[in-house]
C-alpha cells in the first residue's frame, strides 16, 4: 500500500513553527537591531543577548522565510522587514503588546470554545475600547498596530473611489488616521475628519501633524453608541462593523446614512469572509478573535454586508476586492 504524505498536516505544522520563529525574532528585537546596522551572527547575538549553537540556524531560518537577507555572512533586514518590523518605524507591524496577546490566543480560544466565555471577562467591544484608551501606553501600541494594518489599504482606497465627486470624509474608528492621511495626500481638494473615542486624539494629531496635514484633517472625539456622526460626503467604516453584534452593526449603518449628504457613500472594508465560508481563512480567523476579545462581535460575508446596507436604506451597492484578504462594500445614500 502506498503511504500518502499528510501534506495538509505538514503545512499546518511548519506554519506554526514559522510563526513561533518570527515571534521570537520580534521579542528579541532582531529587526530593530539590524535596522540600525547589519551584522554577522556573532555580533548580532552579542547585541541581543543570544547564545548557543541554535543562533545560526535561527537566523538562517529567518532568511529562508524571506524576512531577513544574508550576504557573505552578514545579516540585514529585507525592505519589508525594515518597513514593518523595526519598532522605531512609525508603522511598525507588531508592538510588544500585540506579541504578548498573540502568545495567549491558543489557550484562550480553547477556553472560549469550551465554555463560551470571552477572555478577561469582557462583555462587549465597549469594554475592550474603554480599557484600551484608558491606558496611554496601550493606546499607543494599539494605534500603531492599526496604522500598520491600514497603511497600504489607505493607498488603495485613494485610487478606487471617485473622490473627485466629493469634498469631505469621516473615518470612523480612525486610530492614528493612517487611512485618511493616504487619501488626503493623493486628493488635495479633500478634507477629512477622524472620529474615535477621545483617548485617540493625541495619537491622531501627532500622526497627522507629522505628515503635514493638520490643516486638512481634524479629530472629533465621541462614541457613536451615544452620539451622531459628523456630517460628510463619505463615511469610512474600516474594520469597525466586525467589532459589534448585529443590532449595533445596523445601528451604525443607519447613523452613517444619516450623516451623509445626498449621493454620499458609505465604505465598509474588512477581511470579508467568502460567501461560501470555505476560502478566506483570514476573515474566519478574525471572527474567532472577535469572539475571544469582543463578545458579540463577528466577521461576515460580502453578501451579509450587502444585505445590511440594503436594509438600512443604501442603494447602488457593490463589492470590490482591495488587497490581501481585504475587500470593500460600497453603498450610496
Amino acid at each position: 500500500m502506498t503511504v500518502i504524505p499528510p501534506a495538509l498536516f505538514t503545512e499546518l505544522h511548519w506554519n506554526y513553527w514559522k510563526t513561533k520563529v518570527f515571534v521570537s525574532a520580534m521579542q528579541l528585537g532582531v529587526f530593530t537591531s539590524l535596522a540600525e546596522e547589519a551584522a554577522d551572527a556573532e555580533t548580532l547575538a552579542d547585541r541581543l543577548g543570544m547564545s548557543g549553537q541554535a543562533v545560526p540556524d535561527f537566523l538562517d531560518c529567518l532568511v529562508a522565510m524571506g524576512v531577513l537577507q544574508r550576504d557573505a555572512g552578514v545579516y540585514a533586514n529585507t525592505e519589508e522587514g525594515s518597513c514593518y518590523f523595526d519598532s522605531h518605524r512609525p508603522h511598525s507591524y507588531l508592538g510588544e503588546v500585540m506579541l504578548a496577546e498573540a502568545g495567549r490566543l491558543g489557550d484562550d480560544l480553547t477556553a472560549v470554545l469550551r465554555d463560551g466565555r470571552s477572555r478577561d471577562g469582557a462583555t462587549g467591544a465597549g469594554d475592550f475600547y474603554d480599557n484600551t484608551y484608558a491606558d496611554p501606553s496601550r493606546t499607543r501600541s494599539f494605534q500603531r498596530a492599526m496604522t500598520a494594518m491600514s497603511y497600504e489599504l489607505g493607498a488603495v482606497l485613494a485610487e478606487r473611489l471617485p473622490w473627485e465627486r466629493y469634498r469631505s470624509f469621516v473615518d470612523v474608528g480612525c486610530a492614528e488616521g493612517a487611512v485618511g492621511v493616504r487619501v488626503l495626500r493623493v486628493h488635495p481638494h479633500l478634507r477629512g475628519i477622524g472620529f474615535d473615542l477621545p483617548g485617540a486624539r493625541a495619537g491622531f494629531e501627532r500622526y497627522v501633524a507629522a505628515h503635514g496635514l493638520a490643516e486638512r484633517a481634524v479629530f472629533v472625539g465621541g462614541d457613536f453608541l451615544r452620539q451622531s456622526l459628523p456630517t460628510t460626503d463619505v463615511v469610512i467604516l474600516g474594520r469597525v462593523l466586525h467589532n459589534w453584534d448585529l443590532g449595533t452593526k445596523l445601528r451604525l449603518l443607519r447613523q452613517a446614512r444619516a450623516a451623509l449628504s445626498p449621493g454620499g457613500l458609505v465604505v465598509v472594508y474588512e477581511a470579508l469572509i467568502d460567501d461560501d465560508r470555505k476560502r478566506n481563512v483570514v476573515g474566519l480567523l478574525l471572527s474567532l478573535m472577535m469572539h475571544l476579545s469582543l463578545p458579540g462581535g463577528f466577521d461576515y460575508t460580502a453578501a451579509d454586508c450587502s444585505g445590511w446596507l440594503s436594509e438600512t436604506g443604501f442603494t447602488d451597492i457593490r463589492v470590490e476586492y482591495l488587497t490581501g484578504a481585504e475587500a470593500m462594500v460600497v453603498g450610496c445614500r
